[in-house]
């Protein structure tokens, strides 16, 4: 879509927190008439809509909408948040086996801003799973880096907590 459609998207995610609970539908409403303007078979259509369920408590009916976009070719920066946010849904309706699946990949692929996001989302499908060492593993790793002191230290103490013990 163009750089307009895109800037008034933007603008109406800005305005997310001017609408209380109670008012969740009529936020969905203005996500809704801007996916309206979309040519049919674009995946923006199915992730934007996905987002505002998701954000309005409603991870059940965002769940088939990001795999609608996911299957349409959402790709890149939009469809990596898509995976995270697919995950994050998926765990919060008790799939969160799925989810582990859906990102995994993502570690070893092209690193970028949402890289943290991809390590705390997977830490919390991993541990509703009953695998906590491998989650607290992946958040250590991911805090590390923005310690002002003891860098090296976390990442091995990360490191340590899923390697065999030899």
């Amino acid at each position: 879509m163009n750089q307009d459609w895109e800037d008034r998207t933007t603008a109406a995610w800005a305005t997310f927190d001017d609408y209380p609970e109670a008012r969740a539908a009529d936020f969905r409403a203005v996500i809704d008439a801007l996916v309206a303007e979309l040519p049919d078979g674009s995946p923006l259509g199915p992730f934007e809509r996905a987002c505002a369920w998701d954000s309005t408590g409603h991870s059940d009916r965002a769940v088939p909408l990001y795999r609608e976009a996911l299957a349409l070719g959402l790709h890149g920066y939009k469809g990596r948040r898509a995976k995270i946010q697919l995950s994050s849904s998926l765990r919060n309706i008790g799939q969160a086996e799925e989810g582990v699946k859906l990102l995994t990949p993502e570690l070893d692929g092209p690193s970028d801003e949402l890289d943290d996001a991809v390590r705390a989302c997977l830490a919390l499908c991993l541990s509703s799973l009953g695998r906590d060492r491998e989650g607290l593993s992946l958040v250590l790793g991911a805090l590390a880096p923005h310690l002002p002191r003891y860098q090296r230290s976390m990442a091995n103490y990360a490191r340590a907590l899923v390697e065999p013990e030899t």
